[in-house]
């Protein structure tokens, strides 16, 4: 399956107003885009990895009355679920799409990454190219990049990471909505195995401190 583009109407979506309405474009117009996104980039993520990766496409079945201001496809080891997992990650927001690596707050090793990667800054996130961001919630939209942090800026994510326990740590790159590369699924495809490919020592890592 080859990967697919993104186009304004995509995006526009997220400016649906009422949870059924956006949830029936999210289902018929965005939804098939992010399995068909799954698929082409899982043997590349299978063999960077060196382990199978599944897709997970989000559902947002728990939803009853705000209408979801994002939505995604992630990649873990783990056939039945991602959340409680190291994975990867790509999703849309009105105005950007991102893709990222990603403990969320459901992932029960973050203390011991957070120190192991505290040790290994420079040769990890610090050398990481400078476009890339750090989020520290997967539901919110701002995110700040490495460049800006420093490395002060990134070990103070890092020392929440380990002493919160609802805190996150998400890391890659946000394109804006009209990046002519999100216009070509071939162009973007490339795009985001490169982008994964520079992540792919922070899941390493992760996997060594589960």
């Amino acid at each position: 399956m080859s990967m697919p583009a993104f186009h304004a109407k995509d995006f526009e979506v997220f400016t649906i107003e009422g949870l059924e309405p956006r949830m029936e474009a999210l289902k018929e117009q965005i939804r098939p885009k992010l399995e068909a996104a799954g698929e082409a980039l899982s043997p590349h993520l299978s063999k960077l990895t060196g382990e199978e990766m599944y897709v997970h496409v989000a559902k947002h079945a728990r939803r009853t009355v705000h209408p979801p201001d994002e939505t995604w496809v992630a990649w873990s080891s783990h056939k039945r679920g991602y959340k409680s997992h190291p994975h990867f990650q790509i999703g849309l927001r009105q105005n950007s799409l991102f893709a990222m690596f990603a403990l969320i707050y459901e992932y029960p090793h973050k203390p011991r990454f957070a120190m192991n990667l505290m040790e290994q800054l420079d040769t990890t996130v610090l050398n990481l190219p400078s476009d890339f961001v750090i989020s520290q919630d997967h539901t919110r939209p701002e995110v700040q990049s490495i460049e800006q942090l420093g490395k002060e800026g990134v070990q103070n994510v890092l020392k929440r990471l380990r002493e919160v326990k609802k805190a996150e740590f998400l890391c890659g790159r946000v394109y804006d909505w009209n990046d002519p590369t999100l216009h070509d699924g071939n162009v973007l495809a490339k795009e985001i195995e490169k982008t994964f490919s520079a992540l792919e020592p922070l899941y390493r890592l992760s996997i060594l401190t589960r």
